[in-house]
């Protein structure tokens, strides 16, 4: 099967993500739309109900590198948030720690990203850890 280049991927990424995911709970786009090399995104997850995080809005930063889709994107929480998978001084998901990095592949996409972030965040062990005050950043 041929290998999609990264700015073609990337645009179909940015197509999806600008209608929206699902039922709007996890969404994205370019941070700014002259990067050519689409390389800043902005996400936006709505906390699960049910959960401390139950209509929190939480901001991330997701950067791409020159060799995503082959290697998963950088992502940083801007929302304040108590996770065991984000480093708790500067926002930054330790790729290491959540599975959907670490078991990345090229159908891997920010979208699912953004899912499995919010579906850890809505686990057990996370729906009810104490969080920062609302509002708060890295």
């Amino acid at each position: 099967m041929a290998k999609i280049p990264r700015n073609f991927r990337l645009l179909e990424e940015l197509e999806k993500g600008e209608k929206g995911i699902g039922d709007g709970s996890c969404s994205y786009g370019l941070e700014d739309g002259d990067d050519i090399m689409m390389s800043n995104w902005n996400g936006t997850i709505i906390g699960p109900g049910h959960t401390v995080h139950e209509n929190r809005i939480y901001s991330l930063k997701i950067h791409c590198g020159t060799t995503y889709p082959d290697d998963p994107p950088t992502v940083h929480f801007v929302s304040r948030v108590n996770l065991p998978f984000v480093n708790q001084t500067n926002g930054k998901v330790e790729q290491t720690k959540l599975s959907v990095l670490t078991k990345w592949n090229r159908e891997s996409s920010i979208e699912t990203v953004l899912v499995s972030i919010r579906r850890e965040m809505a686990a057990f062990n996370n729906r009810k850890l104490p969080q920062p005050p609302e509002g708060s950043v890295f």
